[in-house]
């Protein structure tokens, strides 16, 4: 008798292992697979609040055509990461036609980023690659978005079709779209730690 428990026991250990490195390497494939944006109003006045929004845009229309015929992030960190003296001029342009005397600074680095909802899919908290913009000071509000691959415009056959040109697995697509929710809710935890981290080493 007590051997049969204890190999239930080893079994149900054995489960949950293979369950936990799936989830760990899920999360190592949302940081490896996404470049996201991450636009900082300069403060919480509906002035910054809806600049910072035009700032978005521009950001975003001057990085579309490049980004188009690009199937692997590393070659879209390369890309973005040439593109940022454009991505400012563009940005700034914005912020002088609206009368604005803030600029902005573009960077592309890691960073920690919470859990997003958008009307498609879901992205749990974790450390991600990021092009970075901060208007002014950057007190404000935040807009989060996905640079590559585009996921966050479109409808949900077009989020799956570019979830699978980045190479997220059918398994990661679903859970990013809610179909599996204590496995989101790992994914988030983990992101959440790791966030943890992130901040006390810096």
């Amino acid at each position: 008798m007590k051997r049969h428990i204890q190999r239930i026991a080893l079994a149900a250990f054995a489960v949950v292992c293979v369950y936990a490195w799936g989830i760990a390497t899920d999360s190592q494939a949302l940081h490896d697979s996404l470049l996201r944006l991450h636009v900082v109003g300069a403060s919480d006045s509906a002035e910054d609040q809806n600049v910072k929004l035009q700032v978005r845009d521009a950001v975003l229309a001057s990085l579309e055509e490049g980004l188009q015929d690009l199937t692997d992030v590393d070659a879209a960190v390369e890309y973005v990461e040439g593109m940022i003296p454009k991505v400012e001029a563009a940005a700034n342009r914005v912020l002088a036609a609206a009368g604005f005397e803030d600029t902005v600074a573009v960077s592309v680095t890691e960073e920690a980023f919470p859990t997003r909802e958008y009307d498609t899919f879901s992205l749990p908290a974790g450390v991600y690659k990021a092009l970075r913009v901060v208007i002014g000071e950057g007190e404000g509000r935040n807009w989060w978005c996905v640079v590559f691959p585009k996921l966050c415009m479109g409808t949900r056959e077009e989020f799956v079709e570019t979830a699978n040109v980045a190479g997220l697995d059918e398994d990661l697509t679903e859970t990013l779209e809610g179909e599996y929710e204590i496995r989101f809710w790992l994914l988030e935890k983990l992101g959440e730690l790791k966030n943890s981290l992130f901040a006390s080493s810096e």
